[in-house]
C-alpha cells in the first residue's frame, strides 16, 4: 500500500512539474530563471510574518510613450526650456527631483515610476518589478509619462482660470495625443498605465480617461464607476520627513514619552472636519500634543522631532480620505492611529496595517475620552511588537532612484501587475463586443 502510495505521489509530480515545463515554453526551453514558486500557490513565502506575493518569471513588460518634455520634466527644471522640447528623457538628461520642492515631492509618484523605467541598470529581475520595452507589441501595459500632479502644483493650484489655462490645455493636448495612438484605440485606454496622484490631478478631463489603470493617492475625488481598486492602484505619498535610520534607543517606549501626538491644519473640508472636532475633545491630557499648524521648513521639523518622541501618530482623515501624514508617521516608527472611514492604503493585499496601526472609527474617536483611553491599554508589549513591524515595512514607503528591491516605486509596479489579468479581460471584451457594456 505504502509503495503504490508513493508511485501515486511521483507520477502527480511528474505530471504537474511536465505542464509547468509546457506552459513556460516547452520541454526544450528549459527552465532558465524563471521562479518554479510562482506558478504554485502553495509554495508562496513569507517574510517577517506578511505573506509576500510570488513574483513571477520576468518583470512587468512597459511601454513608455516618448512625449514632449512640457509634459513632465520641463516642469521640473527651466534648462529644458530651451531644448527641442520632442527630444526623448532618457536616463542621461532626467533631472534629479528638486530638493527644495516642499509639499510637491507628496504627490510625485509620476517621477519614481517614470525614472525607474529609464534607468540603465535597473533590469535585475531580482530588484525590479517592471522593465521598459521598445516593441509595443510585446507591452503588457503602456505608461503615460505626464505629470499630470504636477502639472496641478505648478499652474493650476489657484484653481482659478486664467491660473489654470495651461493645466487644462495639457489635459487637452495629452488626450489628443493618446486618441492618435493606435494601442489606445484597440483598447480604449485600459492597458494604459495614467498617473493621477494628487486628488485634482487631470481634473477637467479626467472622465475622458477613465478606463486606464489610474495611480491615486485614494479615491475622495471619484466616482466609483470611474476609479476603483478593481482596476487602480493605490500609491503612497512620498513622506516630507526624514526617515528615522538610527532609530535604536535600548527602550524606545519609555523614551517616546508623548502618548498621541498631532500637528498640522485643523480646518479641512469632508471626512477632515473631524480635526477641529479632535481638537476640542483632546484638549487637557499632558501627554497629548495636538496643535494646529501649517507646512514649513520649520514646521516639518518640529513635526518630525514630535512623531520621534511619540508613542502613537493621530493620522485623521484631510480633504480627502488619506494624507501624508501617516506615511511621515510610518518612516517616522511612530504608530499611526488612523481615523478616517473611508481610506484606502497602499499594498494592503500584502501588508496588514493591523500589525502596525491602530483604527477608531469617526464615530468612536469623537467619543469624549474613549481613543486616549483605549491607547492607554496598549501593553508595552504591543507596542513594541508595531514598533519593530515599523522598522520592518518602513522601505516599502521610500521612493529612490535607482529603486530598490522592493520600494515604493517596485511595490506600485507589482501593484500594476495584479491589475493586468483583469485588464486583458477588459481588452479583449472590448475589442470583440457589439453592445459596449451591455451587462449593466
Amino acid at each position: 500500500m505504502i509503495g503504490k502510495s508513493v508511485i501515486s505521489l511521483v507520477v502527480f509530480l511528474t505530471i504537474i512539474f511536465t505542464t509547468y515545463l509546457i506552459t513556460i515554453g516547452g520541454l526544450g526551453g528549459g527552465i532558465g530563471t524563471v521562479d518554479l514558486r510562482s506558478q504554485f500557490s502553495f509554495l508562496s513565502s513569507t517574510r517577517n510574518g506578511t505573506v509576500i506575493p510570488c513574483r513571477s518569471g520576468s518583470p512587468l513588460r512597459v511601454f513608455m510613450y516618448d512625449l514632449p518634455k512640457r509634459f513632465n520634466v520641463a516642469m521640473l527644471s527651466r534648462k529644458f526650456a530651451g531644448e527641442d522640447d520632442n527630444s526623448p528623457v532618457t536616463a542621461r538628461n532626467l533631472p534629479p527631483w528638486p530638493r527644495n520642492s516642499g509639499l510637491k515631492q507628496q504627490h510625485s509618484v509620476e517621477y519614481w515610476m517614470m525614472a525607474s523605467l529609464l534607468c540603465d541598470n535597473c533590469t535585475n529581475a531580482d530588484s525590479s518589478e517592471a522593465v521598459r520595452v521598445s516593441d509595443p507589441e510585446a507591452a503588457d501595459v503602456f505608461f503615460v509619462p505626464f505629470f499630470s500632479s504636477l502639472s496641478f502644483n505648478t499652474h493650476g493650484r489657484n484653481m482659478t482660470d486664467p491660473d489654470t489655462e495651461v493645466d487644462r490645455q495639457l489635459q487637452v493636448d495629452i488626450l489628443k495625443f493618446l486618441r492618435q495612438s493606435s494601442y489606445w484605440q484597440r483598447s480604449g485606454g485600459r492597458d494604459h498605465v495614467i498617473p493621477m496622484h494628487h486628488p485634482n490631478a487631470f481634473r477637467f478631463l479626467r472622465e475622458e480617461v477613465n478606463a486606464s489603470i489610474l495611480i491615486v493617492a485614494d479615491f475622495g475625488r471619484y466616482s466609483k464607476n470611474m476609479s476603483n481598486l478593481q482596476k487602480d492602484v493605490v500609491a503612497p505619498y512620498m513622506h516630507v520627513m526624514e526617515s528615522f535610520l538610527d532609530d535604536d534607543v535600548p527602550d524606545p517606549y519609555n523614551s517616546r514619552t508623548t502618548l498621541l501626538f498631532f500637528r498640522g491644519r485643523t480646518v479641512r473640508k469632508s471626512e477632515g472636519v473631524v480635526r477641529a472636532k479632535l481638537e476640542k475633545i483632546l484638549k487637557g491630557y499632558k501627554d497629548v500634543h495636538y496643535e494646529a499648524s501649517y507646512a514649513t521648513g520649520e514646521s516639518i521639523k518640529a513635526s518630525s522631532e514630535g512623531m520621534r518622541s511619540s508613542k502613537f501618530c493621530l493620522n485623521p482623515a484631510g480633504d480627502t480620505p488619506s494624507s501624508n501624514r501617516l506615511f511621515d508617521a510610518i518612516v517616522s516608527h511612530c504608530v499611526p492611529v488612523i481615523v478616517s472611514d473611508q481610506i484606502e492604503l497602499p499594498f494592503e493585499d500584502e501588508l496588514d496595517y493591523n500589525n502596525f496601526s491602530i483604527f477608531f472609527s469617526i464615530k468612536e474617536a469623537l467619543v469624549p475620552g474613549y481613543m486616549v483611553q483605549q491607547l492607554r491599554k496598549i501593553p508595552k508589549e504591543k507596542w513594541l511588537q508595531m514598533w519593530k513591524k515599523l522598522k520592518q515595512i518602513t522601505h516599502h514607503y521610500e521612493y529612490q532612484y535607482p529603486p530598490k528591491k522592493d520600494d515604493a516605486v517596485n511595490m506600485i509596479w507589482r501593484q500594476v501587475r495584479h491589475k493586468v489579468p483583469a485588464e486583458r479581460l477588459a481588452v479583449h471584451r472590448y475589442q470583440r463586443l457589439k453592445v459596449p457594456d451591455w451587462w449593466r
